[in-house]
């Protein structure tokens, strides 16, 4: 049966190949990020290569209620969400206390607040349907404590362990919950971050890779 995968920072790295691997086995997805050109480009791609559906919602993860807002058009539009994918975060460097506090703030937003709304709104039709998916996408960072990167490992530690609760909750109902918890990789965010040293890079991973296996 074709499921319909929300999936959210799918415009680059991570979310972009999981996109690319749900629709090449056939199923529609809704593509969420800030940037409604390349989600246009993505979508229209997704659909003419492999003859799915695929919506665009055009968002700002760090805005509040956004979550509410991507809720509610899959709603206007009928869209069941089977499988959802909290892809989108980013994180930062520098000592907590001389980091802008706005960015923390809208780090923490995207990365725990947005995460749990949206996680909220559609496990409760996935329990309904006593079927469905959730994939939070945390780090090997969560596990343990992160100087320099304070709130993001932080978030990523949430993201670990609410998964791993909810996961409990939702069991009875046919519905699962995982966290991919992967270590560095070939994204944007890593890229940016120019204090990892050539010793260190041997150990980042393929993004294509790292998404192959989370949707196996």
């Amino acid at each position: 049966m074709k499921q319909t995968a929300l999936i959210t920072g799918a415009s680059n790295g991570i979310g972009l190949e999981l996109a690319k691997i749900h629709a090449k086995k056939g199923g529609d997805v809704v593509l969420v990020a800030r940037s409604k050109e390349k989600l246009a480009e993505l979508a229209h791609d997704l659909a003419n290569t492999y003859g799915i559906k695929a919506t665009v919602i055009a968002q700002d993860l760090s805005e509040p209620n956004a979550a509410q807002a991507i809720f509610a058009q899959t709603e206007a539009q009928g869209i069941t969400v089977d499988i959802l994918i909290n892809n989108a975060g980013f994180g930062g460097h520098g000592r907590f206390f001389e980091r802008d506090l706005a960015k923390e703030q809208q780090m923490i937003q995207v990365n725990i607040t947005t995460l749990t709304e949206l996680s909220h709104f559609y496990l409760k039709g996935m329990v309904e349907r006593r079927c469905g998916k959730i994939l939070n996408v945390s780090s090997t960072a969560g596990f343990l404590p992160g100087p320099l990167q304070a709130v993001y490992y932080a978030t990523k530690a949430y993201v670990t362990s609410f998964s791993q609760a909810i996961a409990e909750e939702v069991a009875e109902f046919g519905v699962t919950v995982t966290a991919l918890c992967p270590g560095a990789v070939t994204t944007g965010f890593v890229k940016n971050l120019h204090f990892i040293s050539f010793y260190f890079s041997w150990l980042i991973s393929s993004v294509y890779v790292l998404a192959y296996f989370a949707k196996r």
